[in-house]
């Protein structure tokens, strides 16, 4: 059921999944996504082990409120505050986070600045710090990415349906595992996306544009949320090595490598072992 909640004076696209009495789970997409990047068939496993799953839009993702492309008033603090607000209005006392790339940055900061609103992190393709800050003990991405990345790839027509499905497919296929992109999957992402998202320009350029603030590594000690982290053996945004040292940094952290998995939402042949993983971490908390 999708509904919208107002919190800190914008509008959050917001579906729920299982018994509101049941433990709840709250997905938080990666920059560019929206909540459809929680597959649907995902989200309802999770909520068949009794939990209550949530899976929301961020601002500028989806059916949220939005800003104009290329101009984000807000900065990374914001999502961040926006989670723990959520959590209030959904009528929660604390929800178990499950964050993706960005999504896993803006967990890390829930969990140390709204830390009784947060039962247990689980953070997948993530770094120690979060994005935006560059560390010189932690591998770079990939050359191959980087030399795609070097070459701006023009905007599509956004009225171009089309176009734009074309566009969200190639934008997501340099961070697949080599030999492993599922393009017929990605596609049908896609086309949903194109067809519900109200601003793809401001989905796509804004999060990359926000001001990630000071940096937080330093504090990752002090997290007293149990912390699951999972990452990419092939991952060429952020190599294995952030998964690594994230984990090693949060105080008895957990850490499982998918193997042949790039810098992407859990994919379908990990289903099997990552839905039990968050169940398992997110039980008895």
């Amino acid at each position: 059921m999708e509904r919208m909640f107002y919190v800190n004076g914008i509008d959050l696209a917001t579906e729920t999944f299982g018994d509101p009495a049941d433990p709840a789970i709250l997905l938080i997409h990666g920059g560019g996504h929206c909540l459809l990047n929680w597959e649907e068939e995902f989200v309802r496993r999770l909520a068949a082990g009794q939990r209550y799953v949530v899976r929301y839009d961020s601002r500028d993702a989806g059916r949220s409120t939005g800003s104009p492309a290329g101009a984000p008033p807000h900065a990374l603090r914001d999502l961040v505050a926006d989670a723990a607000a959520l959590i209030g209005a959904l009528g929660l006392e604390r929800a178990h986070l499950v964050g993706m790339s960005q999504g896993a940055a803006v967990a890390q900061l829930t969990a140390l600045d709204y830390a009784d609103r947060v039962a247990t992190l689980t953070l997948a393709s993530s770094t120690p710090g979060g994005p935006g800050h560059a560390y010189d003990d932690l591998p770079d991405m990939t050359a191959e990415l980087r030399a795609v990345l070097a070459v701006e790839a023009p905007e599509p027509n956004w009225q171009d349906r089309d176009a734009v499905i074309d566009y969200l497919v190639e934008a997501e296929r340099p961070f697949a595992a080599a030999g492993h992109f599922d393009e017929p999957a990605v596609r049908k992402l896609a086309e949903r996306v194109a067809d519900r998202t109200i601003d793809l320009a401001a989905q796509l350029i804004n999060p990359f544009l926000l001001d990630a603030g000071e940096p937080w590594r330093h504090r990752l000690d002090q997290l007293k949320a149990p912390t699951l982290v999972l990452h990419g053996t092939d991952d060429p945004f952020l190599p294995l090595g952030h998964g690594r040292a994230l984990a090693a940094e949060i105080p008895g952290a957990r850490f499982i490598a998918m193997e042949r998995t790039g810098h992407e939402t859990f994919p379908r042949r990990h289903w099997d072992t990552v839905v039990p993983a968050i169940l398992s971490h997110t039980a008895h908390r």
